[in-house]
């Protein structure tokens, strides 16, 4: 755990450069509390595949190996995800293996961590939410339920996630995430 400021690490499911998920992650950043800041984790695409051959010391490829680095700092965890096809992105279910070991002290094990997303469709991404909550509930972590926004982007106007209303809905539930760290500590 960081001294004095709280340290959330960001993973985002999308990879597309227009990202909404990308945006609310971003705008979760600018619009973190005194005291909070978000880091959005980068290269989840070039991670490979799982595979525990592979996740050795002599052996784990460098964008793992990064991937861990980023996050080990970090008191608490939000993940940002789409929908695709009715679950979390590939590559964020990847992220999630890869931080899940070694089994029982990845870097998930007894974190606090949230989930949010933003999805086309009517409702807005619930079942890839709920299927993030439960991968990385089975990863060890404290899935913190209260963190829950859920975007649905076809209605999204000219500000797309970037609204007043948006921002206030994050800085509470980076707040929610934030808290659940003080109460682990």
């Amino acid at each position: 755990m960081s001294e004095g400021n709280i340290t959330i690490a960001v993973l985002i499911g999308s990879l597309r450069s227009g990202s909404h998920n990308r945006a609310l992650a971003e705008l979760a950043a600018a619009n973190a509390p005194e005291g909070i800041s978000l880091k959005i984790v980068e290269g989840l695409g070039e991670v490979p595949f799982y595979n525990e051959d592979i996740d050795t010391p002599d052996a784990i490829p460098a964008a793992a190996a990064s991937l861990r680095d980023q996050v080990a700092s970090a008191d608490a965890f939000l993940f940002v995800t789409p929908e695709y096809n009715g679950t979390m992105s590939a590559v964020l279910k990847n992220a999630i293996d890869w931080l899940s070991r070694p089994y029982g002290a990845g870097a998930l094990a007894g974190r606090p961590a949230g989930v949010i997303g933003a999805a086309l469709g009517r409702y807005a991404g619930t079942w890839s939410r709920q299927d993030t909550r439960k991968s990385i509930g089975v990863a060890g972590a404290n899935v913190v339920e209260a963190v829950e926004i859920g975007i649905g982007t076809g209605a999204l106007g000219d500000e797309g996630v970037a609204t007043a209303e948006t921002a206030e809905q994050l800085a509470e539930v980076v707040r929610v995430l934030a808290d659940a760290v003080a109460v682990a500590a």
